[in-house]
């Protein structure tokens, strides 16, 4: 039989942390700890190395993403989910760079909560459409370093899918792409097929979270 995934919940919250221990049992999962601070969370994490770390960012001793600091050096192969009541731009563009595997906001749906589990178990990333369109429409006064682009470049995407993927990823259309570089709404689509088949993604918000992981979002 196969074996479930293997889950800690990290809230500081009891009633939240119970509750999503009964939510993630009840579809399969198996949460092996419960954490009540970021420090707890990082210790558990390594003590019992499960595959999906679900986490809030609001955090005693250590947020969210310090644990997510911490555990993309000492236990990488954990992947982290975080659900938080928070869905702050900053919050979303600092945890893409960390590799997160899902963000929630807290009034999401339950049912895609294990979902997010099971798809960051499975090496995938989750994100709830609203909360990556806020973060992708936040506006940016970073132009994205020489350093990022050059390795864009160099993964054989030209000057110009660079720049539409940059601005795919600052959360801009088809159209407003097309207005802001000066080319056909055609061109723009033709540039989007060859974006996604050299980034080996599906649509454009998978190339929107490559984009912001890669320094490429500011």
């Amino acid at each position: 039989m196969t074996q479930p995934i293997r889950v800690i919940v990290a809230d500081d919250h009891g009633v939240v942390r119970e509750g999503l221990r009964t939510l993630l049992t009840q579809a399969g999962l198996e949460v092996v700890a419960l954490a009540s601070s970021g420090e707890e969370a990082v210790q558990l994490a390594l003590a019992h190395r499960p595959q999906v770390l679900l986490l809030d960012i609001r955090m005693p001793d250590l947020d969210g993403l310090q644990v997510l600091r911490t555990l993309r050096d000492q236990a990488p192969e954990v992947a982290v989910v975080l659900l938080t009541t928070y869905d702050n731009p900053t919050y979303l563009s600092q945890a893409l760079q960390l590799e997160v595997a899902g963000f929630l906001t807290k009034d999401v749906a339950p049912d895609l909560i294990p979902l997010a589990v099971r798809a960051a178990a499975q090496g995938h990333a989750l994100f709830t459409r609203e909360v990556l369109r806020r973060a992708l429409q936040e506006p940016r006064s970073v132009e994205p370093s020489a350093d990022a682009e050059a390795r864009v470049l160099a993964l054989g995407l030209t000057e110009q899918e660079v720049r539409v993927l940059r601005l795919v990823a600052q959360g801009l259309s088809n159209q407003e792409i097309a207005e802001r570089l000066h080319i056909s709404l055609n061109t723009v689509k033709t540039h989007l097929k060859h974006i996604f088949s050299k980034l080996e993604v599906s649509d454009r918000t998978q190339a929107a979270v490559w984009a912001w992981r890669r320094g490429l979002g500011e």
